[in-house]
């Protein structure tokens, strides 16, 4: 979905995606700048895509995926 590949992060147990939806696409771009800015792994940085999703991903620190997005454009 996001054009790129993944792979299990090594000696962690317990891989997953969670998805969080927040208000609209300000927010999902205020998210990603926020948890970056924290130092959380910047994966995909806020993208619109085709069927109409702001979406973004970071990694977790054991490197499980979060997906912060939202369909509502304002």
């Amino acid at each position: 979905m996001t054009s790129q590949k993944y792979a299990y992060c090594k000696g962690v147990n317990g891989h997953f995606e969670i998805a969080l939806g927040v208000a609209n696409y300000a927010e999902v771009d205020k998210a990603y700048a926020k948890v970056t800015a924290a130092g959380a792994k910047g994966v995909m940085p806020p993208t619109t895509e085709p069927w109409g999703q702001r979406t973004c991903y970071i990694a977790d620190p054991e490197g499980n995926l979060v997906e912060i997005g939202s369909f509502v454009k304002e």
